[in-house]
Parts: C-alpha cells; structure tokens; sequence
C-alpha cells in the first residue's frame, strides 16, 4: 500500500484524525528523514483535513555549524512549500547546566518547550512529531530494561497531552495541548524509501551514531543481535506496545471506578478516601488508585517512581493512624483511623464524621460511664481495665487510649483553652504548647478548636487524635495500679 494511503489510513485508526481535522498544527522538523517525510505527508493532506500548517525547527547548540546548517535547511524547505516557519537557537549545554539535567533529558525538553511555545503562539493546539515504529521498538526495549509497569510499557501513544514533564523547569503551563505521533506504526524503512521517492534530501545527524547514548546502543547493537532471533522483532515490539496500551485503558477504567466508590471527600487541595474499602482491593487496583489519588491532585505529574507508589500503598494498608508516605510534589498520604487522607503541601481538608465538642465545652467524666455530646453520633466510653488485660493490646487503636490515673482522679471532656500545654511523651516531664502539637501532628487549622481533649485533675491526659497521644505523666508503666481505658465509639443512632 502506497505510504499516503496508509498514512490516511492510520489517521482514521489511531484516532488522529479527530485531533488534527480543521485545526492548526505545529509540525516539528529536524530536517532528518522521519521528520521531512511527516511534513511532506502533512502537506500533501492538507486540503483534505482542512488544516493549515506551521514548521518548527530547533537547533540545539551541539553540533556547531551541521546544527545551524540543519536548521538553515529546514527554514528553505518550508519557505520554498510555502509554510510559516518558525527557526531558533538555545545552548542545551547551558539548559542542563541551569536545571541538573542530562544533556538528552535537556535537549527533549528544550525542542518540547520551544514547540509549546510556537504552538501558543500561532494558536495550534497540535504538535506532530515523526516518531517511527523503529523509535517506538527502541522506546520499548529500554523500558523493559528499565523494569516498567503497564503504563510505561504502552511505549509512546499515537496522541497524548504534552505535560510539565515534557518542558524544561519553569516553562509556562501548556494545558490543553496534544503531541501526535502520525507515523508511529511506519517503519524506517519505509520511511527512508518515501523520502527517495519524492527526491527529498534529509539531513544526517552525526550524534545518531554516537554510542554513547543508550538510544543508540539500542538501535546499533541490541535490535540487530535481537533480529538474528526474530526478524519480526520491531513489528512484535509494536504489536505489544497497541496490546498493553488497551489492557492499560482498561484497567484504568477499573482503577477509576474503584477511586469514585472509595472517595468520600474531595477539595482542590486534598482528598479523603474510604481506608476499610481500600484495603479490600486488589494489589493491582490499590497501587492504581494510589496513582490516581495524586493524578487528581497533581494533574501535572507525569510519573511516580515504582518505589513511591509501593511505600505508599504499605503505609495506607497496615499503617497505624497517624502513618504517613510522602508523595511526589510535596503531596502526602496520612492514615486517619477509617479514612486515607491525600493531600498536597497547601490543602485545607477538613476530616469530618470524627468526634468533636463545641469550642469552649466543659463535660464532666465518670468510670465506668459513657458521655454523649450534644447533636454528635459519638460516645465517650470509659472502664478500667481487668487484672488479666494487657494495655499493650489497646495501643495504636484508633480513637482508643490507655491511661494510668491516680486514685480519685477528677476527669473531664473538654475543648483547647489559650495557653494550654502538653507533656509529649520521652521528654522528661517537660510540656510544650498544645498549639505546636497540634500543628506537628497535622491536625488541621479547622479542626484544633473542637478537638476532644481528656483532662486528668485538670492536665491535659490524652489529645484524641488518630492513635491520639497520652501525655508523659499518665503513660502506663508496672507499677500503675489504676488504668484507664478511654474510646471514642460511633453510634449511628444516637
């Protein structure tokens, strides 16, 4: 089949068609083979799409004169078919000196900045690039070396949005816009044959051969030992890349069906997911909503590491409340008792369906008894503990303290007052502000002035909050004769 034809043909079932029909588009050109030939396709369809075309093409400062002459190149050419064209020049060795990037990761994002930005300007909303089926088998290879998941080893989609991951540190937001890979099925020799067809004269880039980069050793060394395996290897590489990325689409609808039955909150800032629900999914689909919880929240990531997600997922399944992972771009994940709470750096989420007092509340307290709060389902239980009890047993539960009292002591339920201070645990004795606790622990800003606090003769015992935290003079030791056993229990009938 003529390459037009399947040209067309790939549009239609790649789905690129839809994206590029009567709109404007950016075409990114080196001035190599794969690049000239999308650009000659482009153009000939043009008329047919109804789509009005500009060039875009980057010379990246590390090749001297070749670099400058390439790009020179690519300025005549468009001018000569009659297409706006849009020529620059940037130092990536600089780039990646500015940002701590590697000269490849630096110049990928350079061409990807300086395209957005063309795109912006002539208002298109479509960058095409020319990668092949050769690229896409190369793409492969290293991501199974590099041990990816499903997503990774989807390879490069036929059309995708351009994220913040694409662009170089500080670059402006590029919402909205789609990277098109028209020719990702067509491989390079067919490429090569249209280009010698059509007598056009693509430039040579002299860094493709260079072996030190792993692209080219992949290209140069490994795909030619694998094809003495199977000379059908790029095509199956291909063929693998179309299978996972269907299997990927499907699971994420899986993954996002299982995220809206488990999201009980959600702010522009942080999120609150059903903890109990959660932890009776399966491995796959906890690690999938775990990625989609920081999608939401942080649309502009484009990847989180294999390590982070895991960590997470430990933290969310067994973690005690209180736990905690961080999370990429500052975001964290935190265990409150039934719920998971995700939230970025700035959220203010409030944690509702948790026990709280009106400010300024005053409730006196009897062992054993239960204290129920006015127009609240919580109760307030207490009971000492049995002899044949162990405290150990009670630790870590949720909204649950062990207390060791003295004899007679005068409890009580209240609110925070101003200068109300707190003996942590492990420091001796010595208190601290209730405030800079409350602020260490994460209670949130809304929440610290209905916080149940647990006075024993007027000290503050137990600040109930996650596993909460017993002060230093009331912590159980073998010589505590009377000890306390304090919950916080939901009634949904009260």
């Amino acid at each position: 089949m003529p390459l037009l034809n399947r040209f067309l043909r790939d549009l239609d079932r790649l789905g690129l068609r839809a994206a590029v029909s009567s709109r404007p588009v950016v075409v990114g050109v080196s001035g190599g083979a794969d690049s000239l030939c999308l650009l000659h396709l482009l153009h000939r369809v043009a008329d047919t799409l109804n789509i009005t075309l500009s060039v875009a093409t980057l010379d990246h400062g590390l090749r001297g004169q070749a670099g400058a002459e390439d790009a020179a190149f690519v300025e005549q050419l468009a001018q000569a078919w009659g297409l706006p064209v849009c020529r620059e020049r940037q130092d990536v060795t600089a780039l990646a000196r500015e940002h701590s990037l590697g000269i490849e990761d630096a110049a990928r994002r350079a061409r990807y900045t300086f395209l957005a930005r063309v795109a912006r300007d002539t208002g298109a909303a479509v960058i095409a690039v020319a990668h092949n089926a050769d690229d896409q088998a190369e793409t492969m290879l290293m991501r199974i070396m590099r041990g990816s998941g499903l997503a990774g080893l989807r390879g490069m989609l036929p059309l995708s949005p351009l994220s913040v991951d694409h662009l170089l540190p500080g670059a402006p937001p590029v919402e909205g816009l789609l990277l098109a890979r028209p020719l990702l099925d067509v491989p390079r020799t067919d490429i090569d044959a249209y280009c010698a067809a059509h007598d056009l004269h693509p430039r040579q880039d002299a860094t493709n051969e260079a072996r030190t980069y792993l692209r080219n050793r992949v290209r140069h060394d490994l795909l030619p030992q694998l094809e003495a395996l199977n000379p059908g290897v790029r095509a199956a590489l291909g063929r693998m890349a179309h299978l996972l990325a269907a299997d990927y689409a499907q699971l994420q609808a899986v993954v996002a069906m299982a995220f809206d039955a488990l999201l009980l909150e959600q702010t522009p800032g942080g999120l609150r997911l059903d903890r109990e629900r959660f932890c009776t999914l399966s491995l796959s689909l906890r690690r999938g909503v775990i990625r989609e919880a920081a999608r939401r929240l942080r649309p502009d990531l484009r990847e989180i590491s294999f390590a982070t997600v895991e960590q997470a997922v430990q933290v969310a399944t067994s973690g005690e409340a209180g736990g905690m992972a961080v999370l990429p771009g500052g975001m964290t994940l935190r265990v409150e008792g039934g719920a998971l709470i995700l939230a970025r750096p700035d959220a203010v989420l409030s944690i509702p369906n948790l026990p709280r007092l009106p400010a300024g509340t005053g409730l006196a307290v009897s062992v054993p008894g239960a204290v129920c709060p006015a127009d609240s389902n919580w109760v307030f239980c207490t009971r000492w503990l049995a002899p044949e009890e162990k405290p150990a047993d009670f630790y870590g539960h949720f909204l649950t303290a062990v207390l060791a009292v003295p004899e007679g002591a005068s409890l009580a339920l209240r609110t925070r007052r101003r200068g109300d201070r707190f003996a942590p645990q492990g420091m001796g004795g010595h208190t601290q502000k209730l405030s800079d606790l409350l602020i260490n622990t994460r209670v949130p800003a809304a929440e610290r002035d209905t916080l149940p606090l647990l006075t024993v003769n007027g000290a503050i015992g137990w600040v109930a909050w996650g596993a909460g935290r017993v002060a230093e003079p009331f912590v159980v030791n073998p010589a505590s004769k009377w000890i306390l056993l304090a919950s916080w229990e939901y009634d949904p009938i009260v």
